[in-house]
């Protein structure tokens, strides 16, 4: 019999603990469930975060529900150390971040860090400390990408050129020639006819992950793609610049290859060539925080959409991730699920794995150097 103003332990939407997966996430005080649910302890009457530092209680005493609300209703109150009533600190952030991200896009030029503070309540400072630290770039570098993707798609729908830098934001188009090879890799007129007449030299390789093709424009490295079959590897390569000039390499393109397959055998050591990024806004939003993990370290997908400002992109983020052409480079192998596991490799999960191990091992290795 339950004692007398004692909340029960079969109150809100409870379940049977056994084999219960927000208990281990409770036991490791896993931040990713910080807002999924609150749990509460029966002994004591009050609720708390799954991220609460306070010991955690007896399994049998312990009840789990899906927000603080449900909680109060069943006649817990909230800790005072973690207060689960409120929002999650690092949530909001990324609400916040999310919400500047939103201001952003919605802008007709690039709006001012004192203009996003204000929209946020955030000092100045502050607020591009902090969606650095959430994106990876800065809130200036953020409106350059969007713009530059909006520009990218009314010229691939064959708006001419003058309206669409206008409607990309552009204040004027002077500024814009300034920065169009930056932006688009090749004169506008060109873009908007798909890339015809852009020259791509390529190469293919052996490598211990079986071939690697190279593929090199004017401005750097345009793909670094991994197969089994030379062939396949060079029909990939036609279907992702189908409008564009390729031509086998010269002798003095072996360097470069060479360059390169050293750094597949040795991501950690860096690729000292120039690349050359092409998508969408939204996916060099995503393979700009990918190039900023460090080898032997790895990100979930939700990780990386929380860092571009959507936390609830991460389907979107796997996407560009499979639209990757320049592996390594842009390390989409370094993306894993939340539970650690491997998926979504364009070019085969043993390649991944491989790849993880090795950096792993290296990493490794340094340590006990040091």
């Amino acid at each position: 019999m339950t004692a007398p103003n004692t909340p029960s332990i079969s109150s809100g939407d409870a379940r049977p603990l056994a084999d219960d997966p927000r208990w281990q996430a409770l036991l490791a005080r896993d931040p990713e469930a910080d807002g999924a649910f609150v749990y509460a302890v029966r002994t004591t009457g009050v609720y708390c975060r799954p991220t609460c530092p306070s010991r955690p209680a007896r399994r049998e005493n312990v009840s789990f529900h899906s927000n603080a609300a449900a909680a109060e209703a069943a006649g817990f109150r909230p800790c005072k150390r973690c207060r689960p009533e409120q929002a999650a600190p690092d949530r909001e952030r990324a609400g916040k971040v999310a919400a500047l991200c939103r201001y952003i896009e919605g802008a007709d030029g690039v709006p001012t860090l004192d203009e996003l503070a204000r929209h946020v309540g955030w000092s100045p400072y502050h607020l591009q400390r902090t969606f650095k630290a959430a994106t990876g770039i800065t809130p200036r570098n953020y409106a350059a990408a969007h713009r530059a993707g909006r520009l990218q798609d009314a010229l691939g729908q064959g708006t001419n050129v003058t309206d669409a830098v206008y409607a990309a934001g552009y204040g004027s188009s002077g500024r814009f020639y300034a920065e169009s090879d930056a932006v688009l890799g090749m004169t506008p007129g060109r873009f908007r006819r798909g890339g015809e007449g852009v020259e791509i030299h390529y190469g293919v390789a052996p490598c211990s992950l079986g071939h690697v093709l190279v593929a090199q424009s004017e401005r750097g490295v345009c793909a670094i793609l991994l197969g089994d079959e030379p062939d396949a590897l060079a029909q990939d390569l036609a279907q992702r610049f189908d409008a564009a000039e390729l031509r086998p390499a010269e002798a003095g393109f072996q360097a470069v290859i060479d360059q390169v397959v050293a750094f597949v055998e040795q991501p950690q050591t860096g690729l000292d060539l120039p690349l050359d990024i092409r998508g969408t806004a939204f996916q060099r939003r995503v393979w700009e925080v990918l190039r900023q993990i460090p080898a032997g370290q790895t990100l979930s997908y939700t990780d990386v959409a929380r860092r571009i400002g959507a936390p609830r992109s991460f389907r979107a983020v796997a996407q560009a991730c499979a639209a990757n052409a320049i592996a390594c480079a842009i390390p989409c192998h370094r993306v894993v699920r939340s539970d650690g596991g491997l998926s979504g490799y364009r070019w085969g999960l043993e390649r991944k794995r491989t790849l993880l191990q090795r950096e792993a091992a290296a990493q490794a290795g340094d340590s006990d150097a040091d």
